[in-house]
């Protein structure tokens, strides 16, 4: 056990114990990403969770409270608390953490963890975002291992944000109740932590036509794909670009042969917003969507996944003291909006302070080129901890 820091120094000791920790670290995020986690395999993500839980007490020992939320189809949620230390706890906070990959089954095996000469480690979810759940886990066991004062972490690890969190929203968001913040340990933006997330929307709209011979008896017929292509344009004409709103048509389908007027027809959209006000908008937009022949029926499926993730004065104060933690270790903190969405994202559209981005500085999420910047890795968690310990006595920040 490692002597306590000094009470005016916790800044300087959590950068020397994080960098004195970067090999352990280092070797935790090959394990971690060694495990085969896609979002889309049951089997696979209950044993990833399960090496999870026994990785999470090799590092701050057993819980006090545990509990293994089934998610039925899809991966499991993890939630474990660990009570806070000292005199003046600073109520709880959530860190939240996705464990679960956009990676088929078997990508680690054939594109294993490795570093690069430069110091850059590679592998499938190391970046988006296994690493960010190990730094936290880090960021806690430095804390405690330096005596460091810090409150209740309450751990949520769930394994299908990749998928919108269909299990595991009404987990975080039942969990977020009385955290004093939440922290959304996603991967930075080129190391700038995410205060605002667009909102997303998933729909799909079918196109139902008359079938007829294209050569024969082509006025019979109402083409569905003829259709879909003059509703295209409005859909993605529906856009707004100077409030962040965008519609893409992602995919289409449609018809069965060349010489066969096409019967039915559809396309998918994601739609991204940063208002929350342009939710009913595009909503009105999509449920007016009409065919200029009449015998062409419209129907639009689907639904927002996320509500857009807007900083609220709550959130705002959590940033401002994990800019005044960067400083004391001799770092800038900055933010950025961004057109992705995480899970801080139901935590914001319920008024409560949430912060995002804490994870790995890299790039290349969801793609061959994903990595991270491994010297980073030390700065990363110290914030972290930096920001718990100051949590823990702060009576200022956070709160609704």
């Amino acid at each position: 056990m490692t002597a306590p820091a000094p009470a005016h120094a916790p800044a300087a000791a959590l950068a020397e114990a994080a960098r004195e920790a970067l090999p352990a670290l280092t070797e935790d995020l090959r394990r971690l990403v060694h495990l085969d986690t896609p979002s889309d395999d049951k089997a696979l993500l209950d044993a990833g969770l399960d090496a999870i839980r026994g990785w999470l007490r090799e590092r701050l020992g057993d819980p006090d409270e545990e509990t293994r939320h089934d998610g039925g189809a899809h991966g499991d949620v993890l939630e474990v608390l660990y009570r806070g230390t000292g005199p003046g706890t600073g109520g709880t906070v959530l860190v939240v953490c996705h464990y679960d990959t956009v990676w088929p089954a078997g990508t680690p095996e054939e594109w294993p963890f490795s570093v690069d000469a430069d110091g850059r480690a590679t592998g499938p979810g190391l970046f988006d975002m296994k690493t960010g759940l190990a730094q936290a886990v880090w960021a806690v066991a430095l804390l405690d291992r330096l005596g460091l004062e810090r409150p209740a972490v309450r751990f949520l690890i769930n394994g299908d944000e990749e998928i919108g969190s269909p299990a595991s929203r009404a987990h975080i968001e039942r969990a977020d109740e009385d955290a004093r913040a939440t922290f959304i340990c996603e991967a930075s933006h080129h190391g700038a932590l995410k205060t605002s997330r667009k909102g997303v929307g998933l729909f799909e709209v079918e196109v139902t036509g008359v079938e007829a011979h294209a050569g024969l008896d082509p006025d019979a017929g109402a083409s569905a794909v003829h259709a879909l292509a003059e509703l295209v344009p409005v859909i993605a004409g529906a856009g707004d670009r100077a409030r962040g709103t965008t519609l893409n048509v992602g995919l289409i389908s449609g018809g069965t042969g060349r010489n066969v007027v096409a019967g039915r027809a559809l396309c998918g959209i994601d739609v991204r917003v940063a208002e929350p006000g342009e939710m009913a908008r595009v909503d009105a937009v999509l449920s007016g969507l009409t065919a200029t022949d009449p015998r062409v029926k419209v129907t639009v499926t689907g639904a927002w996944n996320r509500p857009p993730m807007v900083p609220t004065p709550a959130s705002r104060r959590v940033f401002a003291l994990a800019r005044r933690v960067g400083a004391e270790l001799g770092v800038t903190v900055e933010e950025v909006g961004v057109g992705g969405a995480s899970d801080g994202n139901f935590v914001s559209a319920l008024g409560r302070p949430v912060l995002d981005g804490l994870g790995a500085v890299g790039d290349g999420a969801h793609a061959r080129h994903e990595h991270i910047l491994l010297d980073r890795v030390p700065e990363r968690t110290a914030l972290t901890a930096g920001l718990l310990h100051a949590l823990a006595a702060d009576d200022g920040a956070g709160g609704a």
